[in-house]
């Protein structure tokens, strides 16, 4: 109120136009953003390099003799440092007396012990059938916001403390995983475009034997597909500051498969463009070098998203509980069943044409889960969207902690954060909420790969009668 008793109007009011004008400043031409976008740059590489080692490296932390027993290695604290001293060939850890710590690689060497002399009903190693293909999950959703990166990164590394051994796939030009996971990428050769390039080139190739065989003048291959065809997908992978997660990367120059996928596509209609990545990991043996690879998607239904889709086995959905993020996954679940009905469609009114059997899509599980969850404000909300998401949801619901928030300030994730900048039980509740949801998500792929190895097993009965 002011002196008078009346009220103070809103800010929108009595502004004058001709103060406006002379704060609005000198029109904004293309030049203005170039000059934004090298600040933003330099801006991008200082922040990123917080924390960093003095080369700009990332450093993975080290991990307390408590954190080892509690979170890594399912055995007593006491019991830990007797096999210790009575194995002085095991890594012993850097520090004085009981508290000592532990690198990650040295983790997973003191795991392998275990394994062999440990407790035989202890899980000092995950579970993964012998024989099988790595299991592909991407983390998808075209609205932006709804935590999309940061669940792919933490259950990457959840799934690399359990010891698998996982590969990150950056799909995403704005390379918010790449950062994360410390990756340097200088161009879109380093990214997952020329994967593309290559599959589509090698599509070309084979048309043109057929060609040749009917006497047909061959597809043109240029410059850029007959480069592709020089690049070895293995040496497109770079390693990370986790000795069990290694990265393919992402930057800006990557949007540009969003364009060059339809112009192949048009070139040659019966290039599948959407198995490409799939072909990629497959056909290169890369699903036989990890146990888990975890794609990070744009936010939208573009081309790098739909060879994403496609190549995996788990799709995961994050959004927030609200009405506006519910809204846009409904509408995501619709935009999905439009493209791959559609591409089933066309493809099998070919097929049948042709005497080939159908294609399906086909995922072993679906799974929306809600992130920065607020148990005050939004319980009621997120009870209705897992009343109507019914069995496609998650049970855990992701807390938004103090922990979480800092963590993503400092371009880490919260398993990289060291406890001992927080209290405990806060570094407890912030594990928790990603604990829970990677035990989930872990017994998905268990579940997956449990029917997977029963199917192997019943067609190789079956082969033998």
């Amino acid at each position: 109120m002011t002196s008078t008793g009346k009220a103070d109007l809103p800010p929108f009011f009595g502004l004058n136009p001709e103060k406006a004008a002379t704060a609005l400043g000198q029109p904004v031409d293309t030049a203005r953003f170039a000059k934004a976008a090298t600040f933003a740059a330099r801006g991008r590489e200082e922040l990123a390099r917080n924390g960093h080692a003095p080369d700009g490296r990332k450093r993975l932390r080290l991990f307390s003799t408590w954190e080892v027993c509690r979170y890594l290695i399912p055995v007593n604290p006491a019991h830990f440092r007797r096999v210790l001293k009575a194995h002085p060939d095991l890594p012993q850890g850097k520090g004085d007396g009981n508290s000592k710590w532990f690198s990650l690689e040295e983790v997973m060497a003191l795991r392998d012990h275990f394994a062999t002399e440990g407790a035989k009903d202890r899980e000092y190693r995950p579970w993964r059938p012998q024989g099988l293909d790595a299991k592909i999950l991407a983390v998808a959703n075209f609205k932006g916001g709804v935590g999309k990166t940061s669940t792919c990164a933490h259950l990457a590394m959840s799934a690399a403390l359990d010891g698998y051994r996982v590969l990150v796939i950056d799909l995403d030009s704005q390379g918010s995983l790449t950062s994360i996971m410390g990756g340097r990428v200088e161009d879109e050769w380093q990214t997952a475009f020329p994967l593309l390039a290559r599959d589509f080139a090698l599509h070309v190739e084979a048309e043109n034997r057929v060609r040749e065989a009917a006497g047909t003048p061959p597809l043109p291959l240029d410059e850029t597909l007959t480069e592709a065809l020089k690049v070895s997908p293995r040496n497109l992978i770079q390693p990370t500051h986790w000795p069990n997660i290694d990265l393919l990367g992402a930057q800006l120059n990557l949007y540009w498969a969003e364009f060059q996928v339809p112009v192949w596509r048009m070139q040659e209609r019966s290039w599948p463009l959407w198995d490409a990545l799939t072909n990629s990991l497959s056909g290169t043996g890369m699903l036989q070098d990890y146990d888990l690879v975890f794609i990070d998607t744009p936010p939208a239904l573009g081309y790098l998203t739909i060879n994403a889709l496609a190549a995996a086995d788990i799709l995961l959905i994050p959004l927030g509980a609200s009405f506006l993020e519910f809204d846009s996954t409904g509408r995501f679940f619709d935009m999905l069943y439009s493209t791959f009905a559609s591409i089933e469609d066309g493809e099998n009114r070919v097929r049948a044409r042709d005497g080939l059997p159908e294609v399906r899509f086909e995922w072993d599980a679906v799974r929306t889960l809600v992130t920065r969850f607020d148990a005050a404000q939004q319980t009621e909300l997120a009870n209705v969207i897992h009343a109507y998401f019914g069995d496609l949801m998650t049970t855990f619901r992701q807390d938004l902690t103090a922990m979480i928030g800092q963590a993503g300030e400092q371009v880490n994730g919260i398993y990289e954060a060291d406890y001992r900048e927080f209290n405990r039980d806060t570094y407890v509740r912030g594990r928790e909420t990603f604990d829970r949801t990677w035990a989930e998500v872990k017994e998905l792929i268990l579940g997956a790969w449990w029917r997977d190895a029963e199917a192997a097993r019943a067609e190789g009965d079956h082969d033998g009668e």
